[in-house]
């Protein structure tokens, strides 16, 4: 099968749950990734206001174990504030795992963008995997070489993972150095975007800016900015997702495949379409963030009439020149909905 998909926990959604979702296409699914409660991480945490939400969590996460799915526990907030190399974060995240494995759900993997914090996993925690998490956005053998023993698997920076020359080099590296690699599939972001390092920061300390008030200029996410201009709809080729009809490309090449979908509208679809490598209509509809609303002003994006591979910008998207090849295949791609 090649490799296996990495999906992102969400609270149940549309009446079922999602270790239902998991069980439906277990051959294709090896681990599940999810945020403790009431922690930062990487995306929005659950409403502090839902007092049952760990008490679902965990059914969940035994459903998940009992299948023999690998849990994948993330501490991959990009900023921890005050607390990012105290006492009280290191007894918070060893508390964490330690409740966790009192409950039989002990996480084969951590998952994290904070260095001091797989320090002091691999002090503490020697047998579980250690993972870089994408957000640390990892472009160069040399940052790994930094890194040192710290990591057990990292994600290749999701803006690189097209060029497949350049897949290829950091699958050679991991493998002469025992390291596993993950890709990230369907992320929906901009081309290298200059605003994620904000948005990352924003999001850890989402607790602390709802309690403010904030301006309605403050639009948190700048890809839905960029696509308020239909003139801007064809930046989407640019971006870094992977088709679910070419990951039989990554199939050498990654041990693992990220799949993002903790806070997607449509989790089973999503999950559906990358564990059987095929989809049929609109393929922005399958990222998060999902900007088919965005596009539906004019249209959508035709999943079915892409060509190979290489049609798409690889290597050349973060030093676009505009050439126009991208602007033939958008013309062709998006289709307007057929009248009612």
């Amino acid at each position: 099968m090649g490799a296996k998909l990495a999906v992102g926990y969400q609270e149940p959604r549309n009446g079922e749950f999602f270790h239902e979702i998991v069980a439906d296409h277990r051959e294709s699914v090896d681990e599940v990734y999810f945020a403790w409660s009431n922690t930062p991480s990487g995306r929005p945490g659950m409403p502090l206001t839902d007092w049952e939400a760990q008490e679902r969590l965990e059914y969940e996460l035994g459903e998940l174990a009992g299948m023999g799915i690998r849990l994948d526990l993330l501490f991959n907030a990009n900023c921890y504030g005050a607390e990012a190399v105290s006492d009280h974060l290191v007894r918070e995240c060893r508390n964490v795992v330690a409740y966790l494995d009192s409950r039989g759900l002990r996480p084969a993997v951590i998952t994290t963008t904070s260095p001091f914090l797989a320090g002091v996993m691999r002090r503490e925690f020697p047998e579980i995997e250690l993972r870089a998490s994408v957000n640390m956005r990892l472009d160069s053998t040399l940052a790994l070489e930094f890194l040192g023993d710290l990591f057990d698997s990292f994600y290749l920076r999701r803006d690189l993972q097209r060029d497949l020359e350049t897949a290829q080099r950091f699958r050679r590296w991991a493998d002469a150095r025992g390291k596993k690699m993950g890709i990230l599939a369907n992320s929906g972001c901009l081309q290298s975007c200059p605003a994620q390092t904000f948005h990352d920061n924003l999001v850890a300390h989402q607790k602390e800016a709802y309690q403010r008030r904030n301006l309605p200029e403050g639009l948190t996410t700048f890809c839905m900015a960029h696509y308020q201009d239909p003139a801007c709809f064809g930046d989407f080729l640019k971006s870094s997702w992977i088709r679910p009809e070419d990951l039989g490309l990554y199939d050498e090449l990654a041990d693992f495949v990220k799949i993002a979908t903790r806070q997607h509208d449509s989790p089973r679809k999503v999950i559906a379409s990358y564990a059987r490598r095929k989809f049929s209509g609109d393929l922005a509809s399958l990222m998060e963030p999902n900007f088919s609303t965005l596009f539906a002003k004019k249209g959508y994006v035709d999943n079915d009439a892409f060509g190979a591979f290489d049609e798409l910008p690889g290597a050349c998207a973060a030093d676009c020149t505009h050439c126009g090849r991208c602007e033939e295949l958008w013309k062709r791609v998006f289709k307007p909905f057929p009248p009612e």
